[in-house]
């Protein structure tokens, strides 16, 4: 694995861990302290806060507990708990945007995004654009997906694509704490409404993230090893499956490029041109369903703009065209893993010219 800080895309290597839900939390803290027009509000942002009677002091927040302590510093004008209602919340949240505030609003799963999908088609990403950009939306919505954790169709799909089709909407996936707080604050601070794509397998996972604020750039991808024989692109916690197949490939005497995305939109065409024009051989893998999703939308772009670099058919391992499956046995092959990634590297690495 390679550690260059030259874009700020890797954190130091050594220094103090937190989990991708801490990091996240000094994030939404430090802008909160620094600018009192930033608030967050949502379902369960503060629950039982202020419950003595129930043994509650302070609120656990939503399932990442990325907002405990909130209540408790900012108070009920800054941490607010809002019906289930997520068009009407994010619909508040647009309004506040619109005349100057910073909310940060929590949609606890991107499966709900169709209940408020009206309020981001035909406002958040569009109210810039009709005013003639007189206006700016700075809304940063946070949300989880992804499988594997035994949460249902209702509450597991990485359904992002949906979100990146829409023009005026910047989409963020990070794969780390380290991405999750720079790339959050980036988000908060940015003038354009941002989705913020958690994927809850990287909730408790750590690395090594700075005490102090920092943020990342929006829309840049990194590449997290290096390799001449093959790319991998990943996205979210699929960027670790990429690492694990990698080094079982790396056993076998493959050398693999490992893409992290980062930002799904904007994308960074140019990384990925980049490292496809050096190895010739493209694999996307990718959480979301096959049909209309980023890695079809990946193998397009490079199909275009790199066909004459490709040695080989760039390929997509991704979930089925099918919703989450509950049973664990079939979610456990739902999910993309690293001997999928592995064996269909191999096959590229037959064809490779």
């Amino acid at each position: 694995m390679i550690n260059e800080n030259t874009t700020g895309l890797f954190a130091p290597q050594q220094g103090r861990k937190l989990r991708y839900s801490e990091a996240q939390k000094e994030a939404i803290t430090y802008s909160m302290r620094q600018d009192e027009k930033v608030f967050i509000m949502g379902e369960d942002i503060v629950g039982a806060a202020g419950r003595s009677d129930l043994g509650f002091s302070d609120a656990w927040g939503p399932p990442s507990r990325s907002t405990q302590g909130l209540f408790t510093e900012f108070g009920e004008l800054r941490v607010l708990d809002t019906p289930i209602s997520e068009a009407a919340f994010i619909g508040a949240a647009i309004g506040s945007a619109a005349v100057g505030m910073r909310p940060i609003v929590e949609l606890m799963f991107i499966d709900f995004v169709g209940v408020c999908m009206d309020q981001l088609l035909n406002n958040a990403s569009k109210i810039k654009y009709m005013l003639g950009g007189q206006v700016d939306i700075p809304l940063t919505v946070i949300t989880r997906m992804g499988a594997g954790v035994g949460w249902g169709a209702q509450h597991s799909e990485s359904i992002y694509s949906l979100l990146v089709h829409l023009p005026g909407i910047k989409v963020l996936a990070p794969s780390d704490a380290y991405t999750a707080k720079g790339l959050l604050q980036s988000a908060i601070n940015d003038n354009d409404p941002v989705i913020f794509c958690d994927h809850k397998k990287l909730l408790n996972v750590s690395s090594v993230v700075p005490e102090e604020p920092y943020e990342l750039p929006i829309g840049k991808a990194r590449v997290m090893r290096k390799g001449y024989d093959i790319t991998l692109v990943g996205i979210s916690y699929m960027t670790s499956v990429c690492m694990e197949a990698a080094n079982i490939l790396e056993s076998q005497g493959i050398d693999v490029e490992v893409v992290d995305l980062l930002s799904l939109s904007p994308i960074d065409d140019s990384t990925i041109l980049e490292s496809v024009r050096k190895t010739g051989a493209l694999i996307v893998v990718d959480e979301d369903n096959p049909r209309c999703g980023m890695a079809s939308d990946i193998i397009s772009m490079v199909a275009e703009k790199g066909f004459k670099d490709l040695k080989a058919a760039p390929r997509m391992v991704t979930a089925p065209h099918t919703p989450v499956p509950y049973s664990q046995a079939l979610e456990s092959l739902y999910v993309p893993d690293a001997n999928r990634v592995v064996s269909v590297a191999k096959k590229v690495m037959e064809k490779k010219i």
